[in-house]
């Protein structure tokens, strides 16, 4: 099991963020431009984690040398049922340099960029960014 999956299934938010590379990139499944570096990114994802019902992982694959992983997933969003994968890619010193998320279907893409858009307002606050 890859730490990253552990660390969620723990909710061990510090062991996330810990495992984030300073200058990490987050491609959302909903946003065209990707978000950057770990404070902003650890903050997306915990309020991921909380637009996320259920959140629980039913696959894990991984590449040829240990630097990408496939972590499948499903949860519930606003009662739609969501499919998804996070897709992890390390750096050398092994911490998460790109975090890449796909969900599916779209109803569920949808539902998941509407509960991530009403997150961004407690995301600026934890984060001390003007609203």
């Amino acid at each position: 099991m890859h730490p990253f999956r552990a660390a969620v299934e723990a909710g061990d938010h510090d062991a996330i963020k810990a495992m984030l590379a300073d200058d990490v990139t987050f491609l959302s499944p909903v946003a065209f431009a990707p978000y950057e570096g770990r404070e902003l990114v650890a903050a997306i994802l915990r309020g991921a984690f909380r637009v996320l019902g259920g959140l629980r992982y039913v696959r894990e694959l991984e590449g040829s040398g240990g630097v990408d992983h496939a972590l499948m997933f499903k949860a519930t969003v606003d009662g739609k049922d969501v499919h998804g994968c996070d897709f992890l890619h390390l750096n050398e010193a092994g911490e998460i340099a790109e975090f890449c998320v796909m969900v599916r279907p779209l109803s569920g893409a949808n539902a998941v960029a509407t509960e991530m858009g009403k997150q961004f307002e407690l995301i600026k606050r934890e984060l001390g960014l003007p609203g």
